[in-house]
């Protein structure tokens, strides 16, 4: 996938990593709760930005942007619940941790962005 998206693009490859962590946590550790809830919600970032993308409305993108941000807060929570419990070592959680700030910086900055915008249009 080749896109001029840049969230698009790394809330993709995030999803593939969660995928394959997930398939580690099952496989080698054998963390099967946990190893869910990630799943669930690391892969969902993507899939509101791309719901987002194809939204009908300006609301529809920003509400679909909102969810893709609480699932990457959500992200975050249990990879660090992992890194602290020992599941993930330091280096595998850091890693993974460091793309999921970044997509959560990134998704804020656009949230900020809308809202700026907004206010904008409403004060003129």
């Amino acid at each position: 996938m080749k896109t001029d998206n840049v969230v698009q693009e790394k809330s993709y490859a995030f999803a593939l990593r969660i995928i394959k962590l997930y398939k580690y946590l099952v496989e080698n550790k054998k963390e099967y709760v946990l190893a869910k809830q990630l799943l669930r919600c690391g892969t969902s970032i993507g899939a509101n930005v791309e719901e987002a993308i194809g939204g009908q409305s300006k609301k529809d993108f920003t509400a679909k942007l909102a969810i893709a941000y609480k699932e990457a807060r959500e992200s975050e929570y249990w990879l660090r619940l992992l890194k602290d419990s020992g599941e993930l070592d330091d280096k595998a959680a850091d890693s993974v941790l460091s793309d999921c700030r970044e997509l959560l910086k990134l998704i804020g900055s656009i949230q900020k962005t809308i809202k700026s915008q907004s206010s904008k249009i409403r004060n003129s």
